[in-house]
């Protein structure tokens, strides 16, 4: 679908609030790097989802039914998107902690790559040579910005666990994707989700608490603020728009963590890098356009 000047007002809307979200969870990768890895992923699970309760409450009150929208009749699927969507979350801050931010979240676009090859395996939806192409070209793009003959072991450590948290978001899509189609509510889909890994979270990480500073109480709040405030806007950009239209634009997350990264941590990607990231977006962008023109049924 091509974007022209004669959007109307819902779809300009849309678009404005995805950037917002893009930018918001931008500077919850943001405060998660800014912890330095001082404290342990479990903590930083923890504080995220813990302070994001509260800001989603929003989406809560605007529902007819109330607190009544949490009801769920399905269970099982919101303990799988519990587990994907955890691991999604590890890899992520984990990257985020020692990687480049830019990196990092380029890594993590990886996700629409993985969807297809997930609806391949397990889906049973034929990959085109189109789209066989543009998997191979985005992989490509991994392999140039980690270069793994150059990088160190920390540097390849940090670029898997982004790779298997980005698995880690394919599969929790598929998950999302089938409780939508079976009617369940997407507030009671984000709100299980933080409920869910703040108390597993405070399992694992209250054993071998580490005492946050203040300065690290306030990083840890202002990621949960923020990536509730990044996932209100999604919300309502994809109440506004249609997601083929909006989907290109999540990916302008890579400029605004390329520019925090630039200003706050001095992190100057080289050509090979850019080259890397450039090929990683095209092939993601690619990849969600092709589905659509498709219309392929996940």
């Amino acid at each position: 679908m091509s974007i022209t000047t004669s959007l109307d007002g819902a779809k300009r809307r849309g678009i404005l609030c995805v950037l917002g979200a893009a930018a918001a969870f931008a500077l919850a990768a943001a405060c998660v790097k800014g912890l330095h890895g001082a404290l342990p992923l479990a903590e930083v699970v923890l504080g995220r989802n813990l302070f994001a309760i509260p800001a989603l409450l929003p989406l809560l009150l605007r529902e007819p039914e109330g607190l009544a929208v949490l009801r769920t009749s399905h269970p099982w699927q919101h303990a799988q998107r519990l587990f994907w969507g955890g691991l999604g979350m590890i890899g992520a801050f984990y990257g985020y902690a020692h990687l480049p931010l830019a990196t990092a979240t380029a890594l993590g676009f990886t996700m629409p790559l993985f969807l297809t090859l997930i609806a391949v395996l397990f889906m049973r939806e034929t990959l085109r040579w189109r789209r066989s192409l543009a998997v191979l070209v985005g992989f490509l793009g991994v392999l140039m910005v980690v270069r793994p003959g150059a990088a160190g072991r920390g540097e390849l450590l940090a670029a898997g666990m982004v790779l298997l948290g980005a698995i880690g978001w394919a599969m929790a899509m598929v998950t999302i994707r089938r409780m939508g189609a079976a009617g369940e509510k997407g507030v009671a889909i984000v709100m299980w989700f933080a409920v869910g890994a703040t108390v597993v979270s405070a399992l694992v990480a209250l054993p071998a608490w580490v005492p946050p500073s203040a300065q690290q109480w306030a990083l840890l709040a202002g990621c949960g603020v923020v990536s509730a405030i990044g996932q209100v806007l999604m919300t309502a950009a994809y109440r506004s728009g249609e997601a083929t239209l909006l989907a290109p634009f999540e990916y302008s997350g890579i400029v605004w963590t390329a520019l925090l990264g630039a200003v706050v941590w001095a992190e100057l990607p080289d050509a090979a890098t850019l080259a890397g990231i450039a090929l990683l977006v095209g092939s993601g962008l690619y990849v969600w356009w092709r589905e659509a023109q498709l219309g392929i049924r996940r």
